[in-house]
């Protein structure tokens, strides 16, 4: 009771002097508010615990109640990109499948969209429409030697063509945005000589004559062994390709849009492919280009379709800003974000410890499983791993103001490609995403059955 009362009379008095002068309040309140924030900086927890909404699992199927917060976090946003902080970890793949599912029955999305090359997607996208051939085969062909080339996604195709059997009046879609490795079939080229053969047949010989030496582009790491000037004298034939398209706009309607997509798609790859593996500096030039075309890509099929769609890519692809902006100095999220505004969100994903499979050489190599240890406590993960639940999401942009003020802090944050080992880049993760995905643990992604 003495305490007791000793506390209550220092409130007194402080009361007392301050009606005596109000000159006693404003360095007070500073030195309070200057406390405030340094209580905030040292000690996050608390605040990311307020905003954070636990996850009940991380596999697809069962209950999404867990997901309803996410709802309102996502709003009316036509696109959400939904990263991944590795390319080979088997909670992040199985978290898309689960976030789609749920966005697809309660939020009204209709397409899921991946990084890997457009004509792959359309190839998977005719199964889920047709369903002919097999989920497993389909697989195997559009997604050989690329980090998707698992159980977890063969998991989602299937899923993806169950659902437009039983909804055929509302089909989901599946797209690939992305130039990274494409194998461009003759039969993918055969999608704008079709339409040119059948409805402009005296522009065929010319299409035909551009499309000699790059038609079809079967081994993407063979076509970079050419030498940069054939490169880029068939990149100059492949935009020459897809003007003469262009111009025959006067037939307008569906096909022809495809039509110059498709070609459209293929001088996108071909002026990509000039890249100079060994020159840095055109590495960083081409990842540009390559984020932008994939910005286009994604803006194209939504303005087309009216679709809402699922971005599926690495977090220094769907966020604002890259983990590693000397690589990546423009990212897709960004450029989504020039021409889209509020209508894209950005989701990023961050993991304590675990497996994931990479590479240890930059061209070429196999998918192999590396391992890290729980975050050093310097790093963003570490402070995140606290929050008392195991896997949890929140809202970057109205969690507590500690919270905020922490995330908008640029941390180490790991972040694995296609090549490992990497270090970790400062990243703040509020100025990257507008909602984030913590998991506690990850492990390698499951390999295609036989």
């Amino acid at each position: 009771m003495a305490k007791h009362r000793k506390r209550i009379s220092r409130r007194v008095l402080l009361a007392t002097a301050a009606v005596a002068t109000g000159a006693v309040l404003a360095p007070v309140a500073v030195q309070a508010a200057s406390a405030d924030k340094a209580g905030r900086e040292q000690n996050p927890v608390r605040a990311l615990e307020q905003a954070a909404h636990p996850l009940r699992s991380t596999e697809p199927g069962g209950n999404t109640a867990d997901l309803r917060a996410l709802d309102s976090m996502i709003g009316d946003a036509e696109v959400v990109g939904l990263g991944e902080a590795t390319h080979g970890s088997h909670e992040f793949f199985t978290m898309k499948e689960r976030v789609f599912r749920h966005l697809v029955e309660k939020k009204g999305f209709t397409t899921f969209a991946l990084e890997l090359s457009w004509s792959a997607g359309l190839q998977i996208d005719d199964y889920l429409q047709t369903g002919k051939g097999d989920a497993r085969k389909i697989a195997k062909e559009t997604l050989t030697n690329s980090p998707w080339d698992r159980e977890e996604f063969v998991s989602l195709i299937e899923w993806m063509r169950n659902y437009n059997r039983h909804h055929p009046g509302r089909p989901v879609h599946f797209m690939g945005d992305d130039i990274g490795a494409p194998s461009l079939s003759d039969e993918f080229f055969g999608r704008v000589s079709g339409y040119v053969q059948k409805n402009h047949p005296e522009a065929l010989p010319r299409l035909n004559e551009l499309y000699t030496g790059l038609r079809p582009i079967d081994d993407v790491f063979a076509y970079l062994g050419k030498p940069l000037a054939e490169r880029q004298q068939l990149a100059v034939k492949a935009q020459q390709a897809l003007e003469l398209v262009s111009g025959l706009k006067g037939s307008g309607g569906d096909t022809f849009d495809w039509a110059e997509q498709n070609a459209r798609s293929v001088a996108q790859t071909a002026k990509f492919l000039t890249l100079n593996p060994d020159d840095p500096e055109s590495n960083a030039a081409s990842q540009r280009f390559r984020d932008e075309v994939m910005a286009q890509n994604v803006s194209w099929w939504q303005q087309r379709t009216g679709q809402k769609v699922l971005l599926s890519a690495h977090n220094d692809h769907v966020a604002y800003v890259a983990g590693d902006p000397e690589m990546y100095p423009k990212t897709q999220g960004a450029f989504l974000r020039d021409t889209m505004g509020k209508d894209y969100l950005p989701i990023g994903f961050t993991f304590n410890q675990g497996s994931f499979l990479s590479k240890d050489a930059a061209l070429g190599g196999e998918w192999k499983k590396f391992t890290v240890p729980a975050a050093k406590s310097d790093r963003n993960e570490a402070t995140l791993d606290k929050v008392r639940y195991r896997d949890f999401y929140l809202d970057v942009r109205t969690a507590p103001a500690a919270a905020r003020d922490w995330l908008n802090s640029a941390r180490p944050t790991l972040n694995v490609g296609t090549l490992f080992p990497v270090e970790p880049h400062d990243t703040a993760l509020a100025k990257s995403f507008d909602v984030l995905i913590h998991l506690h643990e990850v492990r390698e992604a499951d390999r295609l059955k036989p």
